[in-house]
């Protein structure tokens, strides 16, 4: 319960998503780590929504592409001069 209130304190730290809406239909924007899609999304009695436009993104959605400001870091090597052995093989 308190680690739920902790969370609750805490500054939101993700924008908000921009409205979808006729204007954005058919538009996509990285939401959450996926590009999602503006559509038009009909209601109904089993859904117990009405009609609305909304944000597509389901399981079927790629990912967002990475950003192309970000360098990504080269993997881990050993400083220069410094031997690094390897461990001893395990016996099977």
């Amino acid at each position: 319960m308190l680690a739920l209130l902790a969370l609750a304190a805490l500054p939101a730290f993700a924008q908000e998503a921009p409205a979808c809406g006729p204007e954005r239909e058919g538009q996509t924007a990285c939401l959450a780590g996926k590009l999602c899609l503006c559509r038009f999304e009909r209601g109904g009695q089993l859904t117990g929504r009405g009609d609305r436009f909304a944000w597509d993104c389901g399981a079927l959605r790629p990912l967002c592409p990475p950003e192309q400001n970000v360098v990504q870091p080269p993997g881990w090597m050993p400083p220069a001069g410094i031997w690094v052995a390897p461990g001893p093989r395990p016996r099977h």
